[in-house]
């Protein structure tokens, strides 16, 4: 459906955050549902775009997507002005599970998959945890908009620019040692290493979670079988089977995610 732009503006370096009147996707909208965007009309660029929805208001109508400028199609949308439309279709995927009232949310991104996330804390009881990786303090981006939610927020880099230096799973095991006796459930979004990364560490704490991929999808309706990940199958003889990221995910249960090659 057509959706007219309400704002489109810079939110930090390469990343942009822009506001579509959208109700009626906005009225149906989950956490780590994503929306496929048809940014211009060219010919030589038919395909729409995925994007992870940040946030959606279903009194306002308004859908709100944050994104990095990586090619040619993020580039164009940069340069789109309020009052312009796009064609926008969704909500898609299967997204986060919420969790149980008395279960803390802990949020664990890398680059800017705090953006598909930041929707846990209108389906979550209890005030959640966020904690966020990145290359360096350049590369964070939304832990304001998570403590002003209500978030603890934990942060590593890799260079120690910010927050603690080292890996983003490296913030574990000491939020569950402050925290001894509470239950958590941790959601995951972010590069395919920093979640096969993140699936180890959680099987080995024994904690449960839901993990969202980061997969390129051309249709967004499963009918293209583009976006195909492995997941364990134990009905399967080979133990694995395809399952496509956009109608069987992108979200996937802990035990489901592939770790293998």
């Amino acid at each position: 459906m057509k959706c007219l732009i309400k704002s489109n503006s810079s939110l930090k370096g390469d990343y942009y955050q822009i506001v579509f009147d959208a109700p009626e996707i906005a009225a149906k909208a989950m956490p780590g549902s994503f929306v496929q965007v048809r940014i211009d009309e060219r010919k030589d660029r038919i395909l729409r775009r995925p994007f992870s929805i940040h946030n959606a208001d279903p009194v306002s109508g308004e859908l709100v997507i944050v994104y990095k400028t990586v090619g040619a199609g993020t580039a164009e949308l940069s340069r789109k002005h309020p009052g312009e439309a796009c064609d926008v279709m969704g909500p898609l995927g299967k997204g986060f599970t919420p969790c149980a009232d008395d279960v803390i949310p802990v949020a664990v991104a890398g680059g800017y998959g705090s953006a598909a996330m930041y929707m846990l804390k209108n389906h979550c009881r209890q005030k959640g945890v966020l904690l966020i990786g990145a290359r360096s303090a350049a590369d964070l981006i939304l832990e304001d908009a998570y403590a002003e939610a209500g978030f603890r927020v934990m942060i590593s880099t890799d260079d120690g620019s910010a927050g603690v230096k080292g890996r983003v799973t490296s913030l574990i095991a000491p939020l569950l040692a402050a925290e001894p006796g509470k239950k958590f459930f941790f959601y995951g979004c972010g590069p395919l290493p920093m979640l096969k990364s993140l699936a180890v560490e959680l099987k080995k704490l024994g904690q449960d979670g839901e993990l969202s991929v980061d997969q390129i999808m051309c249709c967004g309706v499963g009918a293209c079988f583009g976006c195909v990940v492995k997941v364990n199958d134990p009905d399967s003889p080979e133990k694995w089977s395809y399952a496509r990221s956009c109608v069987d995910g992108p979200v996937f249960p802990l035990e489901k995610f592939y770790l293998e090659g």
